[in-house]
């Protein structure tokens, strides 16, 4: 049996997590929208996850809206004592399931308290502000009144540590002047490598890094190159863009998602897969034919 222990281990706020974790998005019904078609499927996953060691899980109450972190609640507490639980805020899905900005002062406070009811919490760990900029990526605005908010929150103890998703660096130095910067949290993986340099410097820094999308979202990652390279040790192509994202940088924490016990414990088994030099230049050329 693979134990995720040998991924490492590294810092999100004041605490200490195993670098695979958990991300709760597809518990949710299609389109991160609904109830899911199997609930005690959901909770099953939840509960190998946490007997596999995970002890980091990321979600957000408007995933369903409100669904995953009920079930999480369902399936896992009262919570283990070295579980880290990170939710995230800033938007607000449409009756059409539609993800839209939900910024100003009442929304963010609510969706604070939403989380900590639904989760069944007294204080969230990390709470990532999503930016909404651009739905689909990055893109520059000021970040100064929602921070300025959920840094209130954290004085009155209802988060202890805040982190920034869908952001560019600018944001975070920005950020970083109203409150601690925990993590950040971009979509990043072997195909989407904008974020390169900001990992290194974040790395540098002691600031843990979050890919969201590390196996291509929505779109399955696909490239013969890494059908060849699985092919060649033995795992399967996602295994390997897991295992790719673990050696590319000591503050990447994986959060890969599923509803599936069979696929979290393929996702958990990366930490026993070394990747070879060989096989990490071959990956590291993907991105420049994408």
């Amino acid at each position: 049996m693979s134990s995720i222990n040998n991924a490492g281990t590294y810092k999100l706020g004041d605490r200490t997590v195993k670098r695979m974790g958990y991300g709760a998005m597809q518990l949710a019904g299609k389109g991160v929208f609904g109830p899911p078609k199997d609930r005690d499927a959901a909770l099953a996953v939840l509960r190998e996850a946490i007997e596999s060691g995970v002890d980091h899980i990321d979600t957000s109450d408007f995933y369903g809206p409100h669904v995953t972190n009920q079930i999480i609640k369902e399936a896992l507490h009262p919570y283990p004592q070295d579980l880290v639980i990170v939710s995230k805020i800033g938007a607000r899905r449409g009756a059409d399931a539609s993800w839209n900005p939900a910024f100003s002062a009442e929304d963010l406070e609510a969706a604070v308290h939403d989380n900590l009811r639904n989760l069944g919490l007294d204080v969230i760990e990390v709470v990532n502000l999503r930016a909404m900029f651009d739905v689909h990526g990055p893109a520059e605005g000021s970040l100064e009144a929602p921070l300025t908010v959920l840094a209130e929150l954290q004085r009155k103890g209802l988060i202890k540590h805040i982190g920034l998703s869908n952001v560019t660096r600018k944001q975070i130095e920005d950020g970083r002047k109203i409150t601690e910067i925990v993590c950040v949290q971009n979509q990043y993986n072997l195909a989407h490598r904008e974020d390169d340099a900001l990992i290194d410097q974040l790395a540098a820094e002691g600031t843990a890094y979050v890919p969201f999308f590390p196996l291509g979202g929505f779109s399955p990652l696909q490239s013969s190159t890494l059908s060849d390279v699985a092919a060649r040790l033995g795992a399967t192509p996602l295994q390997v863009a897991l295992a790719w994202l673990l050696k590319r940088s000591p503050n990447i924490l994986l959060i890969p998602g599923t509803s599936s016990v069979g696929h979290l414990r393929e996702n958990l088994a990366v930490a026993d897969l070394d990747l070879p030099e060989d096989a990490m230049q071959e990956l590291n050329g993907i991105a420049a034919k994408a």
